[in-house]
């Protein structure tokens, strides 16, 4: 569990938007704002996109308590129980949460996340050094990177306990994304 403890610890301050050391609603409306504003989004785009944004925190980052504010211990707890008390289930939940947030990101909606709509994405979560971003983005080897290959790498990052795996992404947060 230390494995995916420190996993969890790094993704915990990848959500902290704002770096104020806790998940709250300041970091949904930075996150929102900071993503309309990057795609020049207006309107009820803007509107449907911010709908989308929020609805992503509450079903998987608040959960239960949607809003109230979470503290790093808050987090990994609630992880390790759901993890503990069912792996394959704790799985399935992480593939639709990064299969939900990666459909919002895909904003031409081909299935694939160009270097733009991936540095777009993580300025958005507070994430500014374009080096590392464009580093981790080049590591998926591809122009145009299938939905698919970014969720199965964030399942990877969150739900995979095996040491011996290459995680592309905690690389990535030990790089400081």
């Amino acid at each position: 569990m230390d494995y995916l403890t420190m996993k969890w610890k790094y993704w915990y301050t990848y959500l902290d938007v704002n770096k104020d050391g806790k998940i709250s609603m300041e970091d949904v409306e930075e996150c929102r704002k900071k993503f309309t504003d990057l795609h020049k989004l207006a309107g009820e785009k803007a509107k449907n996109v911010n709908v989308d944004i929020e609805q992503w925190w509450n079903t998987y980052i608040f959960r239960a308590g949607a809003g109230k504010e979470i503290s790093v211990d808050d987090f990994v707890s609630i992880l390790s129980a759901d993890y503990k008390k069912d792996k394959a289930g704790f799985k399935d939940s992480m593939q639709k949460c990064f299969e939900k947030v990666f459909d919002v990101i895909d904003m031409d909606k081909d299935r694939t996340i160009d270097l733009d709509e991936f540095v777009f994405a993580f300025r958005a979560f507070g994430h500014e050094n374009e080096a590392v971003l464009k580093s981790v983005f080049d590591s998926y080897g591809q122009k145009k990177v299938p939905m698919k290959k970014l969720v199965d790498s964030w399942v990877q990052f969150v739900c995979d306990e095996d040491k011996s795996k290459k995680d592309v992404l905690l690389e990535a947060f030990k790089k400081g994304m």
